[in-house]
Parts: structure tokens; C-alpha cells; sequence
């Protein structure tokens, strides 16, 4: 007997294609997903070890087995959807945000880009005077004692984007439109950008500190109080460009009225003296201290100019 069990077992050493392959039992419905891919990878590849031949699946392999297997399989065929989907969408917002960055970089960013991009806006809350609730405009785009107790501290500078009269919205913009361009020409869209936003600022500052200091709290023959006046425009941001090219070329013509033809320090000292006067009449439809603010800011960045030359 002994040696019929030896010579049984040699003779499956000694040839083992004639050795019968155990079969796995087929899963039953309450095994889990990975057990099968055990299974099947193991029928695929019987000499290997099980646990290298699992990771021989691929994803569609693994989800096709689980499709009509368990619930889970499904879930995951519509998870993969969705982040496919997901991805998609993903990289169509990341080409709208590069063509707008490269919009912003090519067109905006250049000297005339620049100069027509704060006349865009100007002319766009110009509109809205004529149609949005005056209410809400008085509350957002014009500065004032109120607005800035109020909290309202972004007025400082949507004021600058701001006019109701389409003759000061001319007048701010033909400013803009000349001495922008030279500005820019000469350092850059950006530096333009940060000039019309610091002359806004300054402009602001000044007008608030005037009527809370200087302007008589008193009530006028209609019965307004002079300090809580409101006041918008670009005039400020505007004339912190306008000095700034009379500080750098003094010498240089301007044409006034587009006529004659006048040295811009002359240009400059009128527009400073005309300012100083408003500031000590009191009463003015035109705030003197805000234009005042535009020039402070001007000097301020002429002088820092100065030093690098």
C-alpha cells in the first residue's frame, strides 16, 4: 500500500500536465467585488502569485466584471462618468480663465488698451445713472460724509468711475485720453492704472477731510448742509495724470482749448492756484480739494521719479 502511494505521487511529479487543475468554486452573490477579480485573475494566471496577478486588471476590466454583479459595480461605472465629466468641465473652465488672462495680458495691458479700459468704465457707470435706482447710485458711486460713516468705504474710489453730466464726463475723459496715453507710453498700462486709482484715493481723502474740517456746517439758502454735500467724478484721478506729465516736461506745449498753444507749467500753476482759491471760497459746485488730492499724489510720484533720474 505504501508503495503504490509512492509511486502515485512520483508519477504526478514526474508529470505534472497530467495533473488534474482544481477548479475554484464560482463566488456566490454575497462575495465582494475584489474577491472575484481574485478569482478571475487567478483562472488567467495560475503560476503567478495572487496577489501581483490582481493588479493585472485594468479599471475597464474591473468595472466590467462588477457591471452585473453587485449594485456597487454600477456605482462605480457612474462615479467614473462623473468624474470624466467632472474633468471636462474642469478643463474648459481652465481655457475660458487662460483666454481671459491672455485678453487681459495682449489687449488690455498695453498704453492704449489701458487708456480705453477706464474710459470703458467710466462711460459704463454713466450709464447706469440712467437707468439703476438713483438711490443706489448715491449710496455707491459718490462720496460723502454719510457714505463713508455709513461704512461704505469702496465709494473712495467707485466715485472716480462716476458722472451724471455728460459735459464733465467729456471734459475728464479728452484728459484722460492725451495725457493717459503719454503716461503709459512711458511707464507702462500698469503704472497708468495705479496712478488713476491713487489720484481717485487721494481725491477722496481730501474731500472728506474738507468738508469735515474747512467747509462751514452750515445750511445754505436752499437749505443745504454745505459739509454733507455729496461729490463724484474723475476729476481728481485725472489731474494727478495731467500734472504729472506738466511736473515731468514743463517745457512742453499744450494746446488749450485744442488752439493754443501754452507751456505746461503755466498750464499746471493755473490749475493748482485755481484750486487753492475754490478751497478757501468754501462754496463751490467744483471740490478744489479733491483736484487738490489729484496733484498731491502727482508730486508725490514725480519726486520718486526724480530720485531715479
Amino acid at each position: 500500500m505504501t508503495r503504490r502511494l509512492l509511486a502515485s505521487n512520483l508519477r504526478r511529479l514526474l508529470n505534472p500536465a497530467t495533473t488534474p487543475t482544481p477548479k475554484p468554486f464560482p463566488p456566490t452573490s454575497h462575495q465582494n467585488i475584489l474577491s472575484q477579480s481574485h478569482l478571475f485573475s487567478w483562472q488567467l494566471q495560475p503560476h503567478r502569485n495572487l496577489f501581483f496577478s490582481t493588479y493585472k486588471l485594468s479599471m475597464g476590466q474591473f468595472i466590467a466584471q462588477s457591471r452585473n454583479t453587485l449594485p456597487m459595480g454600477r456605482l462605480l461605472t457612474r462615479g467614473a462618468r462623473l468624474l470624466s465629466f467632472s474633468l471636462q468641465r474642469r478643463g474648459s473652465l481652465g481655457q475660458i480663465r487662460s483666454s481671459m488672462r491672455g485678453f487681459w495680458s495682449y489687449r488690455i495691458m498695453t498704453p492704449d488698451g489701458m487708456v480705453w479700459f477706464l474710459i470703458g468704465a467710466n462711460i459704463v457707470v454713466f450709464a447706469l445713472w440712467g437707468f439703476a435706482d438713483p438711490s443706489f447710485m448715491r449710496k455707491h458711486f459718490m462720496i460723502s460724509l454719510d457714505n463713508f460713516k455709513s461704512g461704505r468705504l469702496h465709494t473712495l474710489i467707485t466715485n472716480a468711475f462716476s458722472h451724471s453730466a455728460p459735459d464733465h464726463l467729456f471734459a475728464n475723459m479728452i484728459g484722460l485720453y492725451f495725457f493717459g496715453q503719454s503716461i503709459a507710453e512711458l511707464f507702462g498700462p500698469k503704472f497708468l492704472l495705479m496712478l488713476y486709482l491713487g489720484g481717485a484715493l487721494s481725491g477722496s481723502i481730501f474731500f472728506l477731510i474738507d468738508r469735515a474740517f474747512l467747509v462751514p456746517s452750515n445750511r445754505g439758502y436752499r437749505g443745504w448742509d454745505n459739509s454733507r454735500v455729496p461729490a463724484l467724478g474723475a476729476s481728481a484721478a485725472v489731474n494727478a495724470i495731467i500734472l504729472l506729465e506738466v511736473f515731468l516736461f514743463p517745457k512742453r506745449l499744450i494746446y488749450l482749448y485744442m488752439l493754443i498753444p501754452v507751456p505746461a507749467a503755466l498750464i499746471g500753476a493755473a490749475y493748482i492756484a485755481t484750486d487753492l482759491w475754490r478751497v478757501h471760497k468754501g462754496r463751490d459746485h467744483v471740490s478744489g480739494a479733491a483736484h487738490l488730492g489729484g496733484a498731491f499724489v502727482a508730486a508725490l510720484v514725480w519726486a520718486r521719479v526724480r530720485r531715479r533720474i
